[in-house]
């Protein structure tokens, strides 16, 4: 599983990804709010353990910021224990709240709390227009004729269907697929992407893949789409 730890305190942030890596977590660290918020809504990620107390941006701030697009479960971690500043954290839609000092092993067990809660509330079939994709039996299908999708292709599609309507980069989509940075190698992206265009769009009039330039790649229903649209998903096919 993949968690977000937004701190500030060095200690805090080398103990809790030696401890949290050793757990077999996959973890990424921000040290202030500004970039906490932008990795919270950039990548996805089971759970984030966010600190009140940051630089540039305090917690509230990225929580307010994080819950306008995405509903992560947050766990709020900090020396902050007043009952005004939990119900503020809870308010501006925090799923859980902990104070320093506190114990590593009730930490761990509240996070796994969190990323089962929202494991079960997932739906498993997600549908985008004439697209249904079933996560859990791992099949696609489009105007109910299946899709025959390689397992990296399924992945990929997956990622865009949870994400549908979001404009995902080529850094996030490497991430979330290959779970690698293929930052200095961009055409690995733009050759799956191109291969998996052509099963899904390819013999259907309606397409759904769609490259926005110079940001990344949306799947989503265009009821309408100017020229110039047309012509850039024809080059990109």
């Amino acid at each position: 599983m993949k968690v977000l730890i937004v701190e500030d305190e060095l200690k805090v942030v080398d103990y809790l990804r030696s401890g949290l890596t050793e757990q077999g977590w996959v973890v990424d660290v921000a040290m202030d709010g500004e970039e906490g918020t932008h990795l919270a809504i950039e990548y996805d990620y089971d759970v984030i353990v966010l600190d009140v107390m940051l630089p540039r941006r305090d917690g509230f701030a990225v929580l307010k910021a994080l819950r306008l697009q995405k509903s992560t479960p947050v766990i709020m971690l900090t020396a902050r224990d007043h009952i005004n500043d939990r119900v503020r954290g809870l308010r501006e839609g925090a799923d859980d709240y902990l104070t320093k000092p506190f114990s590593f092993l009730e930490l761990v067990e509240r996070l796994h709390a969190l990323a089962r809660r929202t494991r079960a509330q997932e739906s498993t079939l997600i549908s985008v227009g004439d697209l249904y994709v079933d996560l859990i039996g791992r099949r696609a299908t489009r105007d109910g004729v299946r899709l025959d999708l390689t397992a990296k292709e399924f992945q990929l599609l997956s990622v865009l269907a949870r994400r549908h309507g979001d404009i995902l980069s080529k850094t996030a989509i490497t991430e979330l697929v290959w779970e690698v940075d293929f930052e200095s190698h961009t055409n690995v992206v733009e050759t799956a992407i191109k291969r998996l265009r052509a099963k899904l769009d390819g013999p259907f009039r309606t397409k759904l893949l769609h490259t926005v330039r110079g940001m990344g790649y949306v799947l989503e229903v265009r009821e309408a789409r100017d020229l110039r649209e047309i012509r850039e998903d024809a080059r990109q096919s």
